[in-house]
């Protein structure tokens, strides 16, 4: 008997039980869906965390702090933002921006909410790539150096506060003080610490009314430093320019003591690749417990079917079937089962990715050919180690024992 007559005979005994082929197939079909849905929200999140970091640019550098170094003082200073503007010292590093933020009440009128402040320079919103407005201005140099009560709002914040009313020269308070809306920014979307929740104020008043922090010598310190560096090849450079300078400036003799963190939009990315990658594959994993489940019943059908045509596989034997007619039968068979078991599971998985979608908003669900692929081999891997022991048993019966069955 050759493989095609094989597959006939076992779609035939399949069709015979129609039901029970269906029930055992559940299991598979359970398992290849979870498999996909899982995965593909995995992919979705990490597509997402990965457009997130990129569209910071991809010559980024952010310094910060290192507190468990300095015991809990900020180390970033104003004098640092003017020594890594120095061409002289960072020939690499095209622009500096720098950030003090805190979390205040906010209230205008009779509404309030709770939000993150963020003092920023005057170039922050060009190195973050928030320049775009829906409506006024951002902060200017002369804000910054004239301390003025101005704040710029994220889309968000704005709608919680103003609704329908214009929010342009408004005056909303923070912790106490009048503060006159000059901008609203341009809506982000959904985002880990997204601007649209955030208010931006020039930083030099936020670190004389809102955040005063210091450095431990009593200067007043910046929480974060945004740098750019001339391009993406020059980023390197511009790193080892930036630590040599922020060593020398504050007295760090050896690599390990340094009290700040420099964070380049790459390694960024790499971490984030590598956490959301592990995430992907572990979310699959616990998908796959169920394939094997359902590779557990289809060894139980198997081994039932092979019961039950104990006297079919005797007479098949007496007329010169060979064991290993037998053997490939009954594999047929169980990899039928996976199979048919699998490409519907890859339609309950699709079908579930799309129910999904629209909750998860920005990390939309991605289903790739790989994880198609991936399932369904597996699925027909399931079916091949399940179906062994069966087909095995169905071949290994003695002809005569099998005819005097009952």
């Amino acid at each position: 008997m050759n493989v095609t007559e094989s597959f006939l005979t076992a779609i035939d005994s399949l069709m015979a039980n129609k039901m029970r082929s269906i029930l055992t197939m559940l299991g598979v079909i359970i398992g290849v869906a979870a498999v996909i849905a899982l995965m593909a929200i995995g992919n979705g999140f990490s597509a997402f965390v990965s457009n997130e970091i990129q569209s910071l640019g991809t010559n980024l550098v952010i310094i910060v702090s290192d507190t468990d170094v300095s015991g809990g003082y900020q180390t970033l200073s104003m004098s640092d933002i003017d020594a890594l503007s120095d061409p002289a010292n960072t020939p690499d590093v095209t622009e500096v921006a720098a950030t003090v933020q805190s979390t205040k009440e906010i209230i205008y009128q009779r509404r309030n909410t709770s939000a993150t402040v963020v003092g920023v320079t005057s170039n922050y919103f060009d190195v973050y790539n928030l320049s775009e407005v829906s409506q006024g201005n951002l902060p200017t140099q002369q804000d910054n150096d004239t301390r003025a009560r101005v704040a710029v709002l994220g889309a968000t914040i704005a709608t919680k506060l103003f609704e329908d009313t214009y929010p342009i020269g408004e005056a909303i308070k923070i912790s106490g003080t009048d503060y006159r809306v000059i901008g609203i920014l341009a809506e982000k979307g959904g985002s880990m610490s997204s601007p649209d929740d955030q208010i931006f104020v020039p930083l030099e008043t936020a670190q004389a009314y809102i955040t005063p922090l210091r450095t431990r010598k009593g200067e007043m310190a910046v929480t974060m430093l945004l740098t750019t560096a001339a391009s993406e090849d020059a980023t390197d450079a511009a790193i080892q320019q930036i630590t040599d300078t922020l060593r020398t400036r504050h007295n760090v003799l050896y690599a390990g003591e340094d009290d700040f963190q420099i964070i380049s939009q790459t390694s960024l990315l790499d971490t984030f690749s590598t956490i959301t990658s592990a995430l992907t594959l572990f979310l699959g994993a616990i998908a796959g417990i169920s394939l094997l489940v359902g590779g557990i019943g289809i060894m139980n059908i198997m081994l039932v079917s092979v019961t039950e045509r104990t006297r079919e596989i005797g007479i098949r034997k007496a007329v010169g079937a060979l064991q290993r007619d037998i053997l490939i039968q009954f594999l047929i068979e169980a990899l039928v089962l996976s199979l048919v078991g699998g490409l519907l599971g890859i339609g309950l998985g699709w079908l579930m990715t799309v129910i999904v979608a629209p909750i998860m908003e920005d990390a939309v669900p991605v289903i790739d050919l790989g994880t198609i692929a991936l399932a369904t081999s597996f699925a027909a891997g399931v079916g091949l180690v399940f179906g062994i022991y069966p087909a095995w048993r169905a071949a290994r019966l003695h002809p005569i024992e099998a005819l005097r069955y009952e």
